[in-house]
Parts: C-alpha cells; sequence; structure tokens
C-alpha cells in the first residue's frame, strides 16, 4: 500500500491551471450532483427539484414512511402483544393510545400511588412497582416508536 501511495500523483498530467483550479476550496462545487438535478427522482417521489430546501425533501419522506407504519398498525388486528395488552390494562389505557398518553398516564399513577406524594403511605408499593413494570416494558413496545 505504500509504495502503491508514493507512486500515486493525483496532479499526474495536468497543467499549472489546472493543477490551480483543482487545488481551489470551491473545486467541484460548481457542478450539479444527481440527486439535486431537476430532473432528479423522475421515478421516484419526491421529486428534489420540487423543494427549496432539501430538509423539506426528507422531512417530506420521513412523514410519509410515518403514515405507511401507522396504516400497517391499523392494519393488524392487535397492535400489541398479549404481555403489552395486559400492561395497558393496568395503566387504564385504551390501545389506540400514542407515546404522549402513556406518559402522562404513567406520571399520573406514579404520582398518585408513591409514598412520598401521599405522606409515607406504603400500603400501594404493589400498585406502584405494577405500573412502573407495565410503563418499563410499553416504552420500549414497537406499538409507540
Amino acid at each position: 500500500m505504500r509504495q502503491f501511495n508514493a507512486g500515486y500523483d493525483y496532479f499526474d498530467g495536468m497543467n499549472a491551471e489546472e493543477i490551480f483550479e483543482a487545488q481551489s476550496p470551491l473545486h467541484g462545487w460548481a457542478s450539479t450532483t444527481r440527486a439535486f438535478r431537476p430532473d432528479a427522482g423522475v421515478d421516484q417521489a419526491p421529486r428534489w427539484a420540487d423543494f427549496s430546501d432539501p430538509l423539506e425533501a426528507i422531512s417530506a419522506r420521513a412523514r410519509a414512511h410515518v403514515r405507511e407504519r401507522r396504516q400497517n398498525m391499523r392494519s393488524n388486528a392487535s397492535r400489541f402483544t398479549p404481555a403489552e395488552e395486559r400492561a395497558m390494562g393496568a395503566l387504564g389505557l385504551d390501545m389506540d393510545a400514542d407515546r404522549t398518553n402513556l406518559r402522562r398516564r404513567y406520571t399520573e399513577l406514579v404520582r398518585r400511588f408513591h409514598p412520598d406524594h401521599n405522606g409515607g403511605d406504603r400500603s400501594h408499593e404493589g400498585r406502584l412497582q405494577q405500573v412502573v413494570d407495565a410503563y418499563q416494558l410499553l416504552r420500549k413496545a414497537t406499538a409507540f416508536a
């Protein structure tokens, strides 16, 4: 490898003007890359030329992907495993709850059952442990991804 690198000369065969141009920080920026040409993405959506900002195109593609995933989840009879369904029941959530509802309900139940929030009453520790276990299972569930 070292021998190959020692014999390699990028500028071999270039004249002084071509070498100067190749060493410029702007070298290569004058050409349009394939992804940003006006005719890019003709066979697939979205077309890059339809967006003023490339991040808008990426965002649109990501939203379409999320929308497709949600439709696939809805088409399945149940998006939860049996254990996840039991955990949803332990938290008192409907099967159509989203990640925000999950977090909100978990916070509400922890405040209700935690001894620090109810005057040191430890009689609800078992219920608190059920809530924590249910949340730990559901926060990793693919249904809430």
